[in-house]
């Protein structure tokens, strides 16, 4: 999904983003689409307006409330082709205090000057 589809599909009502889900090819893709419209809305604002980089993608999934980033481990990342590191796994399952940390202290470090 890019462009214009790509955001009709996030801001779709529930029932056109599911149908939509299993035509997605990738499993992202259908993850996404199967998530309630304001885990979609959130992602199109704070990704896909933002740059759409790996960086807003990190700090956005790292940020969530642990059922969807859980949703994320157990129907993407540690499956298939699309299995995530170990690594990634781990920090997903993490406190909040601890992902709130490696955010700003890792990957946020990297994007702010000195």
């Amino acid at each position: 999904m890019t462009g214009f589809l790509e955001r009709e599909m996030l801001l779709a009502p529930d029932f056109v983003a599911r149908a939509a889900a299993a035509l997605a090819p990738q499993p992202e893709q259908r993850w996404m689409l199967g998530q309630p419209l304001a885990v979609r809305r959130s992602y199109l604002g704070e990704v896909l307006e933002r740059g759409g980089g790996e960086r807003e993608q990190t700090v956005w999934m790292l940020r969530q409330p642990d059922a969807v980033r859980l949703s994320y481990v157990d129907q993407v990342a540690r499956r298939g082709a699309a299995r995530a590191s170990p690594a990634t796994v781990w920090m997903l399952r993490q406190p909040a205090s601890v992902r709130e940390s490696y955010v700003v202290e890792v990957v946020l470090a990297g994007a702010r000057p000195g």
